[in-house]
């Protein structure tokens, strides 16, 4: 089954069938039935279902007559036992629609019933083996416009093991007594899947701590079987089916259901994707529009007082202009890295030339401001001077010049005189 991962899968489904239940499956797979429960399937389209082995008569009888060839042995079975199993190939559509379709799926599905003979044990066990190419993937339909084939494989064999009937001890012969008397191929579906030990690199069972083996379970067996065939014919590109999987115990309307389901969920997140990515790109659209409107009407109160500004508005353009439209299912990643990242980059990289421009301007003021203040200063001090010139001048012109000498050198003597007695104090 494909996970929603992007990743294409190719797995195997192994169900059981019964004498009770045989007989529907044979109607579904050989398209007997008049109506069915499944609505993609268009009989219109089942001409183009691919027989690689065709069923000679209805299954239970070609079982009948196999048991009386002696070709398989039911002793000791009970009629309600398992006597049938239904191998399903699958792969998810997309891969089939991206590799050409009908003639791919029909050359892969040719592989996969060489790989369905292998596993079976033999083409003479195998009782039907048909590609359904008339069933359309809903999902995939819906969401293209136009139809899209499911192509799958279902192989109807019988599971057998070789088992070994021994002399009993009423032989007449004491010597054959524990030896092989015959060999037959037993049907048991439950021998014919028991799980496998796991082995180690020299071939060994690998056993835990208690010495008790490892098995891997037979689902697990069927599905590296399966893989290593179609790789081994050249189907590189498909991985094995996800481990862990119980898909072996859905019916098949539960398995196709829950296909579906996967394929719808996985168009109906594209789409919302989609969406969201186109509304996310128009969010950002209409934020940077905003931030460039914002930041264009700063540009503008900026350039009433600078010339340099206002010429770089002038050349800026409007919003509109700036930001190109959204384009059509753009995500908003590609909207914001390749259209709103460039213009946003400029416009911040012109918003920081302004921001230069003005912390220039502002540099100028304070360079003004100060050379003001320093030839305040200097007024202020010339000023003071004048005034004490103005009143030396008057000391002069009132006092006279030889007057103003006697006292300065009278002052000077007084102060040479105090200044030697602190000496002498010392």
């Amino acid at each position: 089954m494909a996970r929603n991962d992007g990743v294409d899968r190719t797995t195997v489904r192994n169900q059981p069938r019964t004498e009770s239940n045989i007989a529907d499956a044979e109607a579904h797979n050989e398209r007997q039935k008049a109506c069915y429960r499944n609505e993609d399937i268009v009989p219109e389209r089942s001409h183009l279902n691919i027989h690689f082995k065709t069923p000679s008569s209805s299954y239970q009888e070609i079982f009948r007559q196999m048991e009386q060839d002696g070709t398989i042995s039911t002793r000791g079975l009970k009629q309600d036992a398992v006597h049938y199993g239904e191998l399903v190939f699958d792969v998810n559509s997309a891969y089939f629609h991206n590799h050409g379709g009908y003639e791919f799926a029909q050359a892969f599905y040719a592989e996969a019933y060489r790989a369905a003979v292998e596993i079976v044990g033999g083409e003479q066990y195998i009782l039907s083996a048909v590609m359904h190419a008339d069933e359309r993937n809903q999902g995939m339909s819906k969401a293209l416009g136009y139809d899209v084939w499911h192509y799958h494989l279902h192989v109807v064999y019988v599971p057998v093991v070789e088992k070994q009937i021994l002399w009993s001890k009423r032989c007449k012969d004491p010597a054959l007594v524990g030896t092989v008397k015959e060999t037959i191929m037993q049907v048991s579906h439950s021998k014919k899947w028991q799980s496998q030990p796991v082995l180690d690199e020299f071939g060994e069972p690998l056993r835990t701590k208690t010495g008790k083996i490892v098995l891997k379970k037979s689902y697990s067996v069927l599905q590296d079987q399966y893989h290593d065939a179609m790789f081994a014919a050249g189907y590189t590109d498909v991985e094995r089916g996800e481990r862990g999987s119980t898909e072996e115990h859905l019916t098949t309307v539960q398995f196709k259901v829950m296909k579906e389901q996967e394929a719808l969920d996985t168009l109906m997140a594209q789409q919302q994707s989609a969406e969201q990515a186109v509304r996310l790109a128009q969010a950002n659209r209409e934020e940077a529009e905003r931030e460039a409107e914002a930041a264009k009407r700063k540009v503008d109160a900026l350039a009433k007082s600078d010339k340099d500004v206002k010429a770089f508005v002038q050349n800026l353009g409007s919003a509109d202009e700036l930001l190109p439209d959204t384009g059509m299912l753009e995500t908003a990643k590609s909207y914001r890295e390749n259209k709103a990242l460039p213009v946003i980059k400029k416009l911040v990289r012109k918003l920081r030339e302004v921001y230069a421009l003005l912390v220039n301007e502002r540099q100028k003021n304070t360079d003004m401001l100060r050379e003001t203040a320093y030839w305040k200063r200097k007024a202020e001090t010339s000023e003071v001077l004048q005034e004490k010139a103005s009143r030396l001048d008057r000391l002069t012109r009132t006092l006279g010049a030889d007057e103003i000498d006697r006292l300065l050198s009278q002052r000077s003597t007084h102060e040479h005189s105090r200044y030697k007695s602190w000496e002498n104090s010392r």
